[in-house]
């Protein structure tokens, strides 16, 4: 019973998701000039956790597991966050993008406790190439 009551409680402890304003001409998106085909997938695939722009489902209203994928969130965005792209040094840049290729490249990301919720997310074979590919050129550039 004690349990119950707990659980019961625990709802009325909310998490945050007020979404931090963010400017679009920061946006990785934006700066790149990316392609809408590609930008779907990225959005997708990376933006709930790597942006200021997350969605957040039914199930973030539910404690404790809200306060788990809140966490993510705010790890995820202090990895790595597409809004203010445009801040990072051109050094951070080019090492973000670096780990964009590698973690596209191994399927690290996006994270299979993501996908499992989010089937918009799930890359195929092809998406995952063309997204790999798309880093890649990206990290040349940057290190040019």
């Amino acid at each position: 019973m004690g349990l119950l009551v707990g659980l019961v409680l625990i709802q009325f402890i909310r998490i945050d998701k007020t979404l931090p304003d963010s400017d679009p001409v920061q946006d990785f998106l934006t700066v790149n000039a990316t392609d809408e085909g590609t930008a779907k997938v990225i959005r997708d695939a990376c933006y709930d956790c790597h942006s200021h722009q997350t969605e957040y489902p039914w199930y973030t209203h539910v404690a404790p597991l809200s306060w788990w994928i809140q966490n993510h969130i705010l790890e995820g965005r202090e990895h790595l966050n597409f809004s203010i792209w445009s801040t990072y040094p051109a050094k951070k840049m080019h090492h973000k993008l670096e780990e964009c290729v590698e973690m596209t490249k191994e399927g690290e990301m996006p994270m299979a406790s993501f996908t499992w919720t989010h089937p918009e997310a799930r890359l195929s074979i092809e998406q995952k190439a063309a997204l790999t590919g798309y880093f890649q050129k990206l990290y040349g550039e940057a290190g040019e």
